[in-house]
């Protein structure tokens, strides 16, 4: 499989085929299955083609996958064929690329994510939310927090993932819109309550850790089951989806050099006080 993975059905057809390999399945046998020609199985797993989510069942059924496995599998299908059920109302606003994302976060064991100069949506305060839609000229605001604020009951599944943030300090000195201490005040706050989650971890990377670089934003995705592992880059036009081991293997190394220079968690905590103190300082001298 190419490096890159730019859509949802290329993603969808590289799980069906990992699973069918695992199922030591051939593509003929699944084309018996399905009523069809080898070269159709073929371009459903190449993501040249759509499949009915008819069809994904009937495999998956055929590679005795079931439960939580199947129904992540379900989602991304569903995620692939655009179906409106799943994107429709409030959750339209969220752009194609970053879907499979959302369809596959629930189902992961554990998520590395780096940001430099900005909060990561899980992270987010309402208020910085709101702040930031805001600034960019949103013209549905009300839809974009509601579907941000979807995004944090992974916190509250009764598995979540291992959610391991590192973000820099100048993601909490950076506020959206240029400078407004109240909008940080809250954002540090809502940090700093994040402790009741015992599967989040956060760490800050300050400015005085020795590193020769720090790289662009990045998100590692790692599964229990058979769905690939991936690294997501977002970028001023979409998102890029990595599987090629070579690469992800890259990332990893690149999180490591980044969680050995940033600031353990109790480290981090103390950081995040000391910062809140600063901001409560600031707004009394505006006041």
């Amino acid at each position: 499989m190419a490096s890159t993975v730019t859509s949802r059905r290329k993603q969808l057809g590289n799980e069906l085929r990992h699973a069918r390999t695992a199922a030591r399945m051939t593509q003929q046998q699944v084309a018996e299955v399905l009523g069809c020609t080898q070269g159709k199985v073929n371009k459903i797993e190449s993501g040249a083609v759509g499949v009915k989510l008819g069809d994904v069942r009937s495999m998956l059924n055929a590679f005795g996958i079931n439960g939580e496995e199947a129904d992540t599998l379900m989602n991304l299908a569903r995620a692939a064929a655009g179906q409106r059920g799943h994107w429709s109302g409030y959750r339209s606003v969220v752009p194609h690329w970053f879907r499979t994302f959302t369809d596959l976060e629930p189902a992961a064991a554990e998520i590395l994510t780096w940001h430099g100069e900005r909060i990561p949506g899980p992270l987010q305060s309402e208020h910085y939310m709101l702040k930031q839609f805001t600034e960019a000229g949103a013209t549905d605001v009300t839809s974009l927090v509601r579907n941000r604020l979807d995004r944090k009951a992974v916190f509250e599944q009764q598995q979540p993932p291992y959610y391991r943030f590192i973000i820099s300090e100048g993601s909490l000195r950076r506020a959206p819109g240029g400078y407004a201490p109240a909008v940080m005040l809250d954002q540090v706050e809502h940090l700093l309550s994040l402790e009741k989650h015992p599967r989040v971890y956060v760490h800050v990377l300050p400015f005085g850790a020795r590193l020769a670089a720090v790289p662009n934003d990045f998100t590692i995705m790692r599964f229990p089951d058979r769905t690939r592992d991936f690294v997501y880059i977002e970028h001023s036009a979409g998102g890029l989806y990595l599987d090629d081991v070579k690469d992800f293997n890259i990332f990893v190394d690149s999180w490591d050099r980044l969680r050995g220079a940033a600031l353990e968690r109790q480290e981090t905590r103390q950081f995040l006080k000391e910062l809140a103190e600063g901001y409560r300082a600031q707004m009394q001298q505006i006041q």
